[in-house]
């Protein structure tokens, strides 16, 4: 059975990597746009753009590996259009047949066209060669712009302060993270900003002329899921591709599911049997686990994702981990020290711990995830 993944980065390459490990010997092929094998994106905005870690470290494994494991990555290949029924990727370099397909594209930035448009150059952080291009501009002196205070964003602000560069933070919202965090832990991530020396700027719109002075300008506006190749195989998206609980993706027209092509990682819209409801999480853990998930039925299993969401990010002397999927307007409730930014988080709704994270807690980690597979608040003591 002939298995393809379609997007190298690191979801797919995992899948690649768990097809051989769990002792799957048929033909596997991987396609990668980008002209690199498959690595991590979080280096990008922490440790390597920070200059604290090697590249070598971000790759999922060296190049050869593909080779010896009996992998066919070919990078530099665009995946253009899908046919579900004849099980057939069209491609910059020729067609590819398939018995079992792994839909991994990922996500693309979403642009600041109007500030590009009016001729005000603006910088993106989604490969290798963007996080090279934002550490070279970075420096005493320099003077960074970034649009948009989501984890890129802060994470990006946070390199180029440690850099030595004037930074000046442009959100439309009352804070950052406002939507992801709700206001008690959002207003953590403003203050720590502004104690290390940015500008940040708050319930603002942003135009052109905001902009003409930066040296340069960071877009972290979010990103968009790359939909186009499920789209064209008539598959059923929504704000991402839609997949059942096992990952399997459906037609968009007839209704069914289809079996042989799987979704994960930036793209999936996940029927979460825990949650009961679609997710779709753009973070790195997703994307390594869904993608294990993924491998074990792409190769005849069938096992539903059931993990919870994870994260982490690094700013300046702030570590933080998170688990599950809050929203803005769930209750909040905090032990430990807020100013001091050591403590933990817990976010209920309907009287269930739905989400928990800690900031400089790395005892936290066990009982964060304990909390929300329970629901149980946890006392303090």
């Amino acid at each position: 059975m002939s298995i393809v993944i379609v997007g190298a980065g690191l979801a797919g390459g995992t899948a690649a990597t768990e097809l051989r490990e769990q002792g799957y010997d048929g033909p596997v092929v991987l396609l990668g746009a980008e002209h690199h094998p498959p690595y991590e994106r979080p280096p990008l905005s922490k440790g390597y753009l920070l200059g604290n870690d090697p590249l070598e470290d971000a790759f999922v494994h060296p190049r050869e590996w593909y080779a010896e494991h009996d992998v066919d990555l070919r990078t530099g290949v665009e995946a253009t259009s899908l046919d579900i029924d004849a099980h057939v990727v069209t491609t910059t370099a020729g067609d590819v047949t398939y018995e079992r397909l792994l839909l991994a594209t990922g996500a693309e930035p979403r642009r600041l066209t109007a500030v590009e448009d009016a001729g005000v150059p603006v910088a993106y952080l989604r490969t290798i060669e963007d996080s090279d291009r934002l550490k070279a501009a970075f420096g005493e002196g320099r003077r960074i712009a970034v649009v948009g205070a989501g984890w890129i964003g802060l994470e990006v602000a946070a390199a180029a302060r440690e850099a030595g560069s004037d930074v000046t933070v442009f959100e439309t919202a009352d804070l950052p993270l406002l939507r992801v965090l709700g206001p008690t832990v959002a207003e953590v991530f403003a203050d720590l900003h502004r104690e290390h020396g940015v500008d940040l700027r708050l319930g603002a719109s942003v135009t052109p002329d905001d902009l003409r002075d930066a040296d340069l300008v960071v877009a972290g506006i979010g990103v968009a899921p790359r939909l186009d190749l499920a789209r064209s195989g008539g598959l059923a998206v929504d704000d991402g591709v839609l997949v059942d609980a096992g990952l399997h993706t459906s037609h968009a027209e007839r209704g069914t599911r289809v079996p042989s092509v799987l979704a994960v990682g930036d793209i999936a819209s996940h029927a979460h049997p825990v949650l009961g409801r679609r997710i779709r999480v753009e973070h790195w853990d997703t994307a390594i686990n869904q993608a294990k998930t993924a491998a074990h039925n792409l190769a005849g299993g069938d096992e539903a994702y059931d993990a919870m969401p994870y994260f982490f990010t690094d700013q300046y002397d702030l570590g933080m981990e998170y688990v599950g999927h809050g929203r803005a307007e769930d209750e909040v409730v905090v032990h430990g020290d807020l100013a001091g930014k050591t403590f933990r988080a817990f976010w209920i709704r309907e009287g269930r711990v739905v989400a928990a994270m800690h900031a400089n807690d790395w005892d936290a980690t066990d009982d964060l995830r304990a909390a929300v597979a329970s629901g149980d608040l946890p006392t303090l003591g």
